[in-house]
């Protein structure tokens, strides 16, 4: 005995474990810290690599056609804004055209929602629901002059936002499709010699993996758009196109963004036709959802670019605290890259990981 406690294997164990962890969730936070206080260019940086990697195969297509780099840049980029806009300008056109049915429809329905709490289980008389109807309405009516200009003050610095950090997306996004071998190349001479082959080998694999969650993602947005969209179609629920594009958009949101953007389908076929319509399109949302999950997303995302969905709900929810909806956007991509980054660094370390993710147990000692 030398005169002082010893500390418990088991306790010093857990303290050196403790306060590694710490540090690592300080840094965690101050990452995500940097990253909200920075998101006006942060996120625009993050939506450019999500278009470069969609596209940067088109341009090196191109340039192995013997097109120019910079011209095959500004063709993939024209041809990829000029069918954005001629998207929008369809799903105008087809809102001009059925909004008068749809608003129709939204009376009718109000009206058969009017007779069930007055014939149904709530059994309201007439003045009681024109007593509500009056809330409402002046509910509405009470937005004060200041209000409305401070909401209208409050849109128009979001559209600001909007269109700087669309314009810093495009420019970065040109210039990653242009010179982006040599932008990566100068970055990874900012690390130390000793490091720089490792940065560099793990900023490969995780451009590898973002470009195939990315194609793999579109493949996937585009067959549920098409599936949902037809399902719509069959059914006479008007605004089918617009539908389609939702759900097209919201699958690059995986698991959150499928069920919201089919929730909406479902709504607007149960004010357009009604209950049976809604039960017949909810059907149809979830087998087309279905499909997706249990044939569509195995095979076209493969190992390569699985990421869990428990890794998927936090990643998301990470990304909404950051930056909202474009956080939301962009953090199931990171969370893909860094998927392929840890495999890459365990395979150079030499314990490469088992297809369900954990270390190869060491063999045996048979002797």
């Amino acid at each position: 005995m030398n005169g002082r406690y010893e500390v418990p294997v088991g306790i010093d164990v857990a303290t050196q474990w403790a306060w590694r962890l710490l540090v690592l969730a300080a840094a965690g936070l101050g990452l995500l810290w940097l990253l909200q206080f920075f998101s006006e260019i942060t996120v625009p940086i993050a939506v450019a690599l999500l278009g470069t990697a969609l596209t940067v195969g088109a341009v090196d297509w191109l340039d192995r056609l013997g097109l120019p780099r910079l011209l095959a840049t500004l063709v993939v980029t024209v041809v990829m804004i000029t069918g954005l806009v001629g998207l929008l300008v369809l799903i105008g056109q087809q809102l001009s055209t059925q909004f008068d049915e749809l608003r129709v429809s939204v009376v009718d329905g109000v009206g058969q929602i009017e007779d069930w709490a007055r014939t149904g289980p709530l059994g309201l008389s007439d003045d009681q629901i024109s007593d509500y109807v009056t809330r409402v309405q002046d509910a509405i009516a009470s937005t004060d002059t200041d209000t409305a200009i401070g909401q209208a003050t409050s849109l128009g610095v979001t559209l600001t936002h909007f269109v700087t950090g669309f314009f810093i997306a495009l420019f970065a996004a040109i210039f990653f499709l242009y010179e982006g071998d040599r932008i990566w190349a100068w970055l990874v001479t900012l690390f130390p010699r000793s490091a720089r082959g490792r940065i560099n080998s793990s900023g490969h694999r995780a451009w590898e993996s973002l470009t195939s969650f990315v194609r793999a993602t579109m493949v996937v947005a585009f067959i549920d758009a098409v599936g949902i969209a037809l399902v719509a179609l069959l059914l006479g629920v008007p605004l089918a196109l617009a539908i389609g594009v939702l759900v097209f958009l919201g699958a690059f949101v995986p698991i959150v963004g499928a069920f919201l953007s089919g929730m909406v389908a479902v709504l607007v076929a149960l004010v357009a036709q009604g209950p049976w319509t809604a039960l017949f399109m909810l059907l149809g949302v979830i087998a087309v959802q279905q499909i997706e999950s249990n044939v569509l997303q195995p095979f076209v995302m493969g190992r390569l670019v699985a990421v869990h969905p428990l890794a998927i709900i936090l990643a998301i929810v990470a990304g909404i605290t950051v930056a909202g909806i474009v956080g939301a956007l962009v953090a199931v991509p990171i969370a893909a890259m860094l998927n392929g980054v840890v495999k890459h660094l365990a395979e150079e370390a030499g314990t490469p990981l088992q297809p369900d993710g954990l270390p190869e147990a060491p063999p045996e000692d048979t002797t």
